[in-house]
């Protein structure tokens, strides 16, 4: 059966006290409607249908950049979850197969928990996801008989019999999008907040001889963000899921609750992650590295073998070959860095194309950017880089080249060649004690005048 999302999120979030709509603040690099679009792409939706509200061009570009093929929907008046779910009607007119209510605000349902409410849709109309809360408190109440969901009733409107149940609804739910329609067309708002709730298909459903069922997930899965307090426990949630799973992957992190990952962060097994290192997005780490303390990766590829840091910093477009080094205070934006390279203290690359077995010595910086266009710089297998080379790009030094230290090197080098590019030192005997003899006696004069 084919399957569509509908992804709500419509609300301004007031809780957050942001002009940013709630479900682009981000959970380990990524908003949290991309979180539950991603949970729910591991069904292989034909269709995504994103319900958004308040700044609905933001959400928008937001869910377009994670999915081209995403459709949005606009909910301009926020009348309930029914009302909601409704607004994507059009957009999936003549589609038959099963649709799935997501929330924007809830990014950590997990795959197996929506593949086991596609098992449960085999054998019943309506499938609700439920969780046993811990406190109950203000969540709608899921009313059963046996594995039969006879209705969900909201905490306002619930009896104190009701509010005793301890399996409260999550609010995603699954079933035939036409069957779904037709139901949302029947939900009434007469209720304690005057809302057309999603909640009451289920007692529609059940009047109409069609079955519902629950499928539990832990409760942690059903977390919704509403506030920045909320938000925060939200990614300390993350962090601490995907340090366990780094661990059980075989990955050593000597001090875990000091790394941060992203949400796609990809590292190989027998890699060791040392204390307050930091993955942005898009970073991916092959088997048997090293990433030492205090450093930075976001954007990059690191190949098997390779030492990284400490205090290194990888931007985007850093693709490090099979064992590379990169050392203490090196910054690396859009560089390709062959085998063996070592670029191990001080230094930016940016821009550039590092060959095998290459040496970039301290302090050496290629001059990428004139203010207006990005330059590229070549530089050979073995060559060897002076400490402190100022590489004026568009620059190429061959292969086995060399520059001397302190260089400025605005012309290529090559193959084999030394490429200087520094003034020729002159050194004047007793002129420093002359000088510091006429400075001493200036200080002295002007303290006096004081």
């Amino acid at each position: 059966m084919t399957t569509a999302l509908i992804i709500l999120g419509a609300g301004m979030g007031t809780r957050m006290n942001s002009d940013m709509p709630k479900v682009l603040h981000h959970i380990a690099g990524a908003p949290m409607l991309v979180h539950a679009m991603k949970a729910g792409a591991s069904l292989e939706p034909e269709k995504t249908v994103i319900v958004a509200g308040h700044g609905s061009e933001q959400v928008e570009a937001a869910a377009l950049d994670w999915d081209p093929d995403v459709t949005t929907v606009l909910q301009s008046e926020q009348l309930g979850t029914a009302h909601a779910v409704a607004q994507a009607k059009t957009a999936l007119d003549g589609f038959d197969g099963d649709a799935l209510v997501l929330y924007g605000d809830t990014p950590f349902i997990q795959p197996e928990t929506l593949e086991a409410m596609a098992t449960a849709r085999a054998s019943h109309d309506i499938i609700v996801l439920g969780f046993e809360a811990a406190d109950p408190g203000r969540y709608g109440r899921l009313v059963t008989t046996g594995d039969t969901l006879e209705r969900i009733v909201e905490f306002k409107d619930a009896t104190d019999a009701e509010r005793a149940i301890t399996l409260c609804n999550s609010g995603v739910i699954m079933a035939n999008a036409t069957t779904l329609f037709d139901l949302i067309d029947k939900v009434g708002n007469d209720n304690a907040s005057g809302e057309y709730y999603l909640t009451d298909i289920i007692g529609i459903a059940r009047d109409q001889g069609l079955t519902a069922t629950v499928v539990s997930c832990d409760e942690s899965e059903t977390l919704g963000v509403n506030s920045r307090a909320e938000l925060a426990g939200a990614e300390a949630q993350f962090q601490r899921r995907a340090r366990i799973a780094a661990m059980e992957d075989g990955i050593t992190l000597s001090d875990p609750d000091t790394v941060y990952f992203a949400h796609d962060t990809v590292i190989g097994r027998d890699t060791i992650v040392e204390p307050n290192v930091v993955f942005g997005p898009g970073v991916t780490i092959e088997s048997s590295t090293t990433i030492r303390a205090f450093s930075h990766l976001e954007g990059c590829h690191v190949s098997r073998g390779s030492i990284i840091g400490p205090y290194a910093r990888l931007r985007p477009g850093a693709e490090l070959a099979e064992n590379t080094k990169v050392g203490n205070f090196v910054e690396i934006k859009n560089a390709q860095i062959a085998a063996g390279a070592k670029v191990n203290h001080l230094s930016y690359i940016g821009d550039a194309t590092i060959g095998e077995k290459a040496n970039i010595g301290a302090g050496t910086i290629t001059c990428n950017y004139d203010g207006f266009f990005k330059h590229h710089t070549t530089i050979g297998a073995n060559a060897f880089i002076g400490s402190n080379t100022m590489l004026v790009a568009p620059v190429t030094v061959g292969n086995g080249a060399m520059t001397g230290s302190g260089s400025v090197i605005s012309d290529d080098v090559p193959d084999g060649a030394l490429g200087l590019g520094r003034a020729r030192q002159v050194t004047k005997a007793g002129f420093a004690t002359k000088l510091f003899d006429i400075l001493r006696a200036r200080k002295a004069k002007q303290s006096k005048g004081h």
